[in-house]
């Protein structure tokens, strides 16, 4: 009777020190993201095209940029590492001009760019607590560009769509997330097509 005894208060101290170990340890292993960033790799390129077209006499106005609109899965492996995939939206927008017999400029039509990106990411989590963390992101895969022009003026410009594929990349040197210990609320800071500052809403579970 007194062994069992002993070995129930030892394992109830070992399993007491167990959980001061793991307590306030975040140990979801699956998580959901919603992000929106600011000057994504496709943003960039657009602004690039937009100059390179003004030396060679293409007039264009009104450049909209939206996105890089993200949502992102990781499945966790090791209580550091994670493994998933990111996808994101991109949407630029611009007025073409042109002159007309008065030599005056007028808009002539209007061109779109898609981008939907799709790319395998690992995590790497530097501090994970149940309401506050610390990481970094790396995701390489491919972007579809999808080009439309609407022409106005069927006489002098043609109305077209194209598509290509092209390789694109993520790289969030240093992330921080904070709030319940499934609802995090969190920002980043790299470079890619999600953007050079990103944040949004984290759901682990």
């Amino acid at each position: 009777m007194k062994r069992i005894l002993t070995l129930t208060i030892a394992a109830l101290l070992y399993a007491a020190g167990m959980n001061a170990q793991t307590e306030g340890y975040d140990d979801t292993q699956h998580e959901v993201a919603l992000m929106y960033g600011w000057k994504s790799n496709s943003q960039w390129l657009d602004a690039f095209e937009s100059i390179a077209g003004a030396m060679f006499g293409e007039k264009t106005v009104n450049e909209r940029f939206v996105g890089s609109i993200s949502v992102e899965y990781f499945y966790r492996l090791k209580p550091w590492l994670g493994v998933g995939g990111t996808f994101s939206y991109g949407c630029q927008t611009k007025d073409m001009l042109d002159r007309n017999e008065d030599d005056e400029l007028i808009q002539v039509g209007d061109m779109t760019h898609n981008y939907f990106t799709l790319m395998p990411a690992v995590k790497m989590d530097w501090l994970r607590r149940r309401h506050f963390g610390m990481y970094s992101k790396l995701a390489l895969g491919a972007t579809l560009r999808d080009e439309s022009i609407n022409s106005f003026d069927k006489t002098k410009h043609k109305s077209s769509h194209d598509t290509m594929v092209h390789v694109n990349w993520q790289v969030s040197l240093l992330g921080l997330e904070g709030g319940s210990e499934y609802w995090r609320v969190f920002a980043e800071l790299g470079m890619g097509e999600q953007g050079i500052l990103l944040g949004g809403l984290r759901y682990k579970f």
